[in-house]
């Protein structure tokens, strides 16, 4: 993987037809000389102890889906370039504190950071603002990952809202 994350620029974007493919084949022409190549960003369960698939990612549509800001943020905590700044938006959430957490060596339970269940309404939730999750999500990987029962939490927020033991699938995908 470390090879083939220090060549890829990712394309993380919503309902946009011309420009994607123009910029992954514009990466492609000016990078094949040095081994550069340009494809679009895939999330789908962002595991705390895994470095993310690209050198850099090239962002326009994560201030619209909370989840792939944490994956971006996740994603610079391991050196990955990202343009736009994900930390705009919103500087403190779990996921992103835990990850500081177990890069400082802090014991912290395996910590997935899961899609969102819903999306802001001018959000296609077709595959055309979400062509960048990678579908289908292995859901019982990631409890596997995790372990079971897991502790499902809200990306952000506090008080113990919304938290939900889950021991499969399907009281995940209910919760």
């Amino acid at each position: 993987m470390t090879g083939h994350r220090a060549n890829t620029i990712g394309l993380l974007c919503g309902r946009e037809y011309s420009f994607p493919p123009a910029f992954i084949e514009r990466v492609h022409q000016l990078g094949s000389v040095h081994g550069i190549n340009a494809a679009m960003v895939k999330f789908g369960g962002t595991k705390m102890d895994e470095a993310p698939r690209y050198r850099v990612i090239v962002d326009r549509i994560s201030h619209e889906v909370e989840y792939y800001r944490g994956a971006l943020k996740h994603a610079v905590l391991y050196g990955t370039y990202v343009i736009n700044n994900p930390f705009w938006w919103t500087a403190d959430d779990k996921y992103f504190n835990y990850s500081v957490m177990s890069k400082l060596g802090l014991a912290i339970p395996r910590t997935v950071l899961l899609p969102q269940k819903g999306y802001p309404k001018d959000v296609d939730i077709t595959a055309e603002s979400l062509h960048n999750l990678e579908y289908p999500i292995d859901w019982d990987g990631l409890l596997d990952y995790v372990g079971r029962p897991a502790i499902l939490k809200p990306y952000s927020g506090g008080g113990w809202k919304h938290v939900y033991k889950v021991n499969d699938k399907k009281e995940l995908l209910d919760a």
